[in-house]
């Protein structure tokens, strides 16, 4: 494909009220409709509207918000009232078994027609562990190892059943042909799994496989596995780097650039001019409880801030340094990065990562965010965006009507869905079923 026939893929990354922390402060926001299906399905019908490629949801077992709905019962829903947009979750891998996960993303597959993504991450919240009977969260390392193995896992569970193995012949009272469901037989350092599943194979071969680490460990697993990545830079500089790191490591894999999508985060906030833009980030910062933006930020960098002056920096000779670091270690350098490139203080950074925890924002006119996702798109940033609106519904809204058309008119962005999968409207090809070794199904 040529560049000049490159399209943008575009992510709406789904939440209650907006991506800033404090947007269920915001007036006219609703947070009691967290839990609300009807909540969500109207984001995902209006994201289908504005033909992105999908939509997301994160997922964690830890913490005291005010909750989350569980992803594949969300997404089951969303699918029952969209027909064409993809439905990508968070399922971590250090905390769940590979044949639940199999078997649920191939539930989902086949409920949606097509259109499930697996976000795969390690779990990077060291107090997760608590709530599984461990008293230790694994070492970064040790979980991208055992990750590595969790999607080996599931890959051959999907490919347990060849893609014609339901025959439904009445004549002969044959509903399935046996020969054509296997055992895996699978024996890894962590994982023992006999299979085969107990569902046929996804329409997709693959959900689309995503993944949202940006330490080293989590480039290389992208490079070996994943189809997007949702990642987080704040400049073109620092996008570019990890584009070309990234796509660089494909070949080792036997893969090409075009098999994998990169997405920066990109939280914005959309007015019809720029001071109304500021008007309204001024607004959700000024509703921010600093007590607790502290303590969010005195946990990404591994040190307690709440004794130093707000008004000073953190304490750069103190910080425990990234190997130290055994939950989002991409994340911690990202926010030491920024604080040091733009000599921040603590109050000035806990604002900075407000409004999407590490990733891009915006604030400003629908034409000038056309112009940034364009720059960063035409010079080697990104493939595309997800994109996290600051406020919800309205940064939706405005991003579909009005930024949408923009990078249409301009021929960076589709004007109708290119396929009926998920995979379809990435450009993304249907993975081949590959069959265990024939000594191994026997249980040789």
């Amino acid at each position: 494909m040529s560049s000049s026939d490159r399209k943008l893929h575009l992510n709406a990354f789904l939440t209650g009220t907006g991506h800033h922390e404090a947007s269920w402060r915001y007036p006219g926001t609703s947070p009691e409709r967290g839990l609300d299906i009807r909540h969500y399905q109207k984001l995902a019908q209006t994201a289908e509207r504005g033909l992105l490629d999908s939509v997301f949801l994160a997922d964690g077992y830890a913490g005291r918000s005010a909750g989350k709905l569980e992803p594949f019962t969300q997404l089951s829903a969303l699918a029952a009232v969209t027909e064409h947009i993809g439905l990508i979750a968070t399922v971590g891998t250090t905390y769940n078994e590979p044949f639940h996960v199999a078997r649920k993303f191939a539930s989902l597959d086949h409920i949606s027609g097509g259109r499930a993504g697996w976000n795969i991450v390690t779990t990077g919240t060291e107090s997760t562990a608590f709530n599984f009977g461990l008293d230790v969260h694994p070492e970064h390392g040790l979980r991208y190892e055992y990750a590595e193995e969790f999607v080996e896992v599931t890959k051959q569970l999907w490919d347990s059943w060849e893609d014609d193995a339901l025959v439904f012949d009445k004549e002969a009272g044959i509903q399935l042909d046996q020969g054509k469901v296997h055992e895996i037989h699978f024996k890894g350092n962590r994982y023992s799994v006999k299979g085969p599943l107990n569902i046929p194979r996804p329409p997709q071969g693959y959900p689309v496989l995503v993944q949202a680490g940006s330490s080293e460990s989590g480039k290389e697993l992208a490079a070996k596995t994943a189809e997007v990545i949702f990642t987080a830079q704040q400049t073109l500089e620092e996008a570019q780097a990890f584009y070309a790191d990234v796509k660089s490591r494909l070949a080792k894999y036997g893969r090409t650039p075009d098999q994998l999508h990169i997405l920066p985060g990109l939280s914005p906030i959309i007015a019809d001019t720029e001071a109304e833009a500021r008007e309204i980030e001024e607004e959700l910062n000024a509703l921010i409880n600093t007590e607790s933006a502290v303590k969010r930020l005195s946990e990404r960098v591994g040190i307690d801030l709440s004794g130093y002056p707000l008004d000073g920096p953190i304490p750069y000779h103190l910080l425990p340094g990234i190997d130290a670091i055994n939950g989002r270690k991409g994340r911690y350098q990202l926010v030491v990065d920024l604080a040091l490139r733009e000599n921040l203080s603590i109050l000035q950074l806990t604002r900075r990562l407000a409004g999407a925890r590490g990733h891009i924002t915006f604030t400003g006119t629908p034409l000038q965010l056309a112009d940034l996702i364009e720059d960063w798109f035409r010079h080697g940033g990104a493939d595309g965006f997800n994109l996290m609106p600051q406020l919800y519904p309205s940064g939706l809204d405005a991003f579909v009507d009005k930024v949408v058309p923009e990078l249409q008119n301009r021929g960076l962005f589709r004007t109708a869905y290119e396929g009926t999968t998920l995979r379809e409207n990435l450009g993304l090809a249907r993975p081949a079923a590959v069959r265990p070794a024939p000594a191994l199904e026997a249980g040789a």
